[in-house]
């Protein structure tokens, strides 16, 4: 990859924050946009705008075949088997939310389990904590280990024939381990289970056969993965989803309406009531065309080398502590500074133009189990550079002699 070429692209990069070239290690958060999609969605805005599926004239026209074209899109960045298995939804949070609320609530009942991870993104975790309130069902937990991953082993001995849905992360957000899908899915069938994958960390970074990885459902946001914000996906097997009901109902996801009983379009418009995202499908489109054009095999191992380097550098820091494992790791460290709040290690960053996250990641049970109540965390993408890694380094000791000074 030509790392320069690619920063080029963005225009954001390009600029000085208080007095220093932007650093910008935040993508786990949500990534910066290229110029093509800021110029898809100002063109889809500025010539072919018009409300979808409706109109038969030429701007709609235009809008549905770029709406569509995007489903398309998506379907084949994912490999799924026809682009009616993907629906738009404002991103991983609404995704996997549909799926605990329409497929979770009504296969369910008080017996049985739903299995996750504490190492969930609140978005993968609170659904399913109500979808277990609503139904009687028990949530587990497969055990991590202590540097944070999880074994098949347990997993083998946390799915039961009890088990109705496995949801796990592909790619943890705060320790940034990689998880083995394929083979969880293969546990969660074989015991009669079916598998959500969060998507939301692993889609930007690396190639995703959702055929081949056999699993039921796949969540994925679009402004992670250099598209815009408000705009998702769920990709789910279509005997699924033909036999999940709506959860928001009103125009355009109507087939028949009559005074008291009204009937459903097919999958995947009976899921995307009202007017759709349009121009954030617009925007998700280009996203996934510049992303093919790089190549996420070679993003992947860009950003495979970007987290061994980050690991390596802080590690040798006196007083920086690392979660998460070594080996199997994406695009990201999570650390603390001895004595210093990692808001406050932010904060000193900041102001050496160095952009990263600190809080709780919205994982607040694994900030329990990792026994901290927040972490500072540097991801890193595509446009990210050694240099970079090191500008974080040099001012994480300018911060510690600022703090040690502060503290003596």
């Amino acid at each position: 990859m030509n790392i320069q070429a690619i920063r080029e692209q963005f225009p954001i990069l390009h600029q000085e924050i208080n007095g220093h070239p932007l650093v910008y290690l935040d993508s786990a958060a949500s990534s910066q946009k290229p110029r093509s999609v800021i110029d898809a969605m100002k063109r889809y805005y500025e010539l072919d705008h018009a409300n979808v599926h409706r109109g038969v004239h030429t701007l709609g026209s235009r809008a549905t075949d770029a709406y569509e074209g995007a489903r398309e899109k998506v379907a084949g960045l994912l490999n799924a088997g026809a682009p009616e298995q993907i629906i738009f939804t404002r991103g991983t949070t609404t995704a996997l939310n549909l799926v605990a609320s329409s497929y979770a609530r009504s296969v369910c009942k008080e017996g049985d389990e739903i299995v996750i991870t504490q190492m969930e993104h609140h978005s993968n975790l609170i659904p399913w904590q109500q979808a277990a309130k609503a139904t009687g069902a028990t949530l587990k937990y497969i055990p991590l280990q202590q540097d944070g991953s999880i074994t098949l082993e347990d997993v083998e001995q946390t799915v039961t024939a009890n088990t109705k849905v496995v949801a796990i992360t592909y790619v943890s957000n705060v320790l940034g381990v990689v998880n083995p899908i394929k083979e969880i899915a293969e546990i969660a069938h074989r015991n009669g289970a079916v598998i959500v994958v969060d998507g939301a960390q692993s889609t930007p970074h690396m190639k995703v056969d959702v055929r081949e990885l056999d699993v039921d459902f796949y969540a994925l946001s679009g402004h992670k993965m250099c598209g815009p914000t408000g705009i998702g996906a769920l990709y789910g097997k279509k005997s699924l989803l033909n036999a999940m009901e709506p959860i928001e109902f009103g125009g355009e996801m109507i087939d028949f309406v009559d005074l008291y009983e009204s009937t459903w379009k097919e999958i995947p418009y009976r899921f995307e009531g009202g007017t759709p995202i349009i121009a954030g499908a617009v925007g998700l489109g280009a996203a996934i065309d510049f992303l093919n054009e790089v190549g996420l095999d070679e993003i992947d191992k860009h950003e495979r080398t970007m987290a061994a380097y980050a690991y390596e550098r802080l590690s040798a820091l006196e007083g920086v502590t690392l979660y998460g494992p070594k080996e199997n790791r994406v695009g990201l460290v999570t650390f603390n500074l001895d004595d210093v709040h990692p808001h406050d290690v932010a904060t000193v960053l900041d102001s050496k133009g160095i952009a990263i996250r600190a809080g709780h990641h919205c994982a607040q049970p694994l900030m329990r189990w990792l026994k901290v109540s927040a972490t500072a965390r540097a991801s890193f993408y595509l446009y990210n550079t050694e240099a970079d890694i090191d500008r974080l380094a040099d001012a994480l000791l300018q911060t510690k002699e600022f703090f040690g000074h502060a503290i003596g």
